[in-house]
């Protein structure tokens, strides 16, 4: 019997995975997150989720679907990851702040050899920060796994972001309406 298997971590995926009131289990392997230097920033987070996808599909029946997504952040034409630590996480907030930024994620879905793969692009821009409010958010919340260094469903993206263009849900890290169209090609 096949089953849905997200792998992924993330605890934002497996929330909007339960909202869709989708059946899954979550199974991760840890895979590399490097990518060709001179890869198209667009193809990025889809080439990282094919291996993510594929590394727990080895160990998956072949019936099984897996859901593999990886999120980046682009200011500038530049892949902003995570952040490695406080300050990290400070510069690149301050490099963001009064700037709007594209949030891209991957999506690659696979069950055998049958894959959908796709990017979903959303513009987001942030109203000027201040270096207090900056510092403050991340020493409360500590946002050293998330791409960007920031999460749209707290504090900084309630008061902080002055608007977004395209899917709120690809910004938490899984355009899962997108992703509920394309489990139906596996039906």
């Amino acid at each position: 019997m096949k089953k849905i298997i997200l792998a992924s971590q993330s605890p934002r995926r497996k929330q909007l995975l339960e909202w869709a009131e989708i059946d899954f289990t979550v199974q991760v392997l840890p895979t590399e997150e490097n990518f060709p230097a001179n890869m198209p920033v667009e193809e990025v987070p889809v080439f990282i989720a094919r291996n993510k996808c594929i590394a727990v599909q080895q160990q998956a029946d072949e019936e099984d679907i897996v859901i593999a997504a990886d999120t980046i952040v682009v200011l500038d034409d530049m892949v902003i990851g995570k952040p490695a630590n406080e300050a990290d996480a400070i510069r690149i907030l301050a490099s963001l702040s009064g700037r709007e930024h594209r949030v891209i994620t991957g999506v690659v879905i696979r069950r055998g050899a049958d894959e959908i793969a796709f990017a979903d692009v959303t513009r987001v821009q942030f109203h000027a920060l201040t270096a207090d409010q900056i510092r403050w958010y991340v020493q409360k919340y500590k946002p050293y796994d998330k791409a960007g260094a920031y999460a749209i469903q707290e504090w900084i993206g309630v008061v902080g972001i002055q608007s977004v263009s395209g899917d709120f849900y690809n910004v938490m890290g899984l355009p899962v309406s997108r992703v509920v169209q394309a489990l139906q090609h596996f039906k």
